[in-house]
């Protein structure tokens, strides 16, 4: 599948108003470029260098930009109109300029390009006690006898070393029980579902609404032996699809994984209810700091209880019952 960088001109002022309103619009994956960083980089390190590269020297004029990258076809073309419909939003609500222009400019990208960009830098890691994550193109020497878990994301959100999906893994080896059925909701690359049928889990329910990681959670999951006897999944968007949100509650769950984000989170609560079996756990992650005491106070209001609360680097997971 190939895709369409989608490439945002903004502010360094603006890049975390911009980045907080497409993630609300379920867009996870960002690269963002800001001349202000690379300048402060420079002053930092530049007095102990005898040499700096004439083309990374020009990144000091580069415009500030944020770039997404959608699936080339009607899904993405789709959600490519939604975030244009947005910016313009933006622009008339932006008096002030502090966003910048918001211009976009839009390029192909090949799925092969993509992948040769992240196989440079995606090495095998150790997660937690239990898991190594290893992608299908490296060699791992086991050493300390640990389930590998091996993960080839593409373009789907999902190689375990984000912070949210990192404490979703901890805390999922600590509770799936053999057998468990689980529930990952926004299941990106398939790794959490990967990771609870590895530790023993006995059957997964995928669902996002990116028809891509669809695809690609597939895969995986047969990358690391499970077919679909091990998996069902589910392509749309659960809060405003009343008979998708029915498929999904057709089974109750002893885990739920809900790596989103805050907003998404908080919509979902009566779904939530309606799967979760009494004594199961529900792992709510993707949340921002300042976005947690809401979040734990909308479940709670909802009629869960919150049950631990994990950080790391500023975000957030509640581990969550009935």
């Amino acid at each position: 599948m190939d895709f369409i960088e989608v490439s945002i001109q903004t502010t360094s002022e603006g890049v975390d108003t911009l980045v907080s309103v497409l993630e609300d619009m379920g867009i996870n994956g960002f690269t963002i470029e800001d001349s202000q960083d690379f300048n402060e980089f420079l002053e930092t390190v530049t007095p102990h260098w005898d040499y700096v590269d004439e083309d990374l020297m020009k990144l000091r004029d580069m415009p500030t930009t944020v770039k997404i990258y959608p699936a080339d076809n009607a899904q993405g073309r789709a959600l490519i109109r939604d975030v244009l419909e947005k910016l313009d939003e933006l622009r008339t609500q932006d008096v002030s300029k502090n966003l910048g222009e918001l211009t976009v400019d839009f390029q192909g990208v090949r799925d092969e390009d993509w992948a040769n960009a992240y196989k440079k830098y995606f090495k095998p890691f150790p997660v937690g006690e239990k898991l190594v994550i290893k992608p299908s193109w490296e060699e791992y020497e086991n050493r300390d006898n640990r389930t590998i878990l091996e993960i080839d994301p593409s373009s789907s959100f999902g190689t375990g070393s984000h912070e949210t999906t990192k404490l979703c893994l901890t805390c999922i080896e600590k509770i799936v029980r053999p057998g468990d059925c689980v529930l990952d909701m926004g299941c990106g690359s398939g790794i959490l579902s990967a990771a609870a049928l590895l530790l023993g889990a006995g059957r997964v329910t995928c669902v996002d609404i990116d028809e891509n990681c669809i695809t690609t959670t597939r895969e995986n999951l047969a990358r690391n032996g499970f077919d679909e006897t091990y998996c069902r999944t589910f392509c749309g968007n659960a809060i405003s699809d009343a008979a998708l949100a029915d498929q999904i509650a057709a089974e109750q769950y002893d885990l739920i994984a809900a790596n989103i984000v805050a907003d998404v989170i908080i919509a979902m609560r009566p779904l939530f209810h309606r799967c979760l079996k009494p004594g199961g756990t529900l792992l709510t992650s993707g949340i921002i700091g300042p976005r947690a005491e809401e979040v734990k106070e909308q479940l709670e209001a909802a009629g869960f209880q919150v049950r631990e609360r994990f950080e790391m680097n500023d975000w957030v997971l509640y581990r969550v019952t009935l």
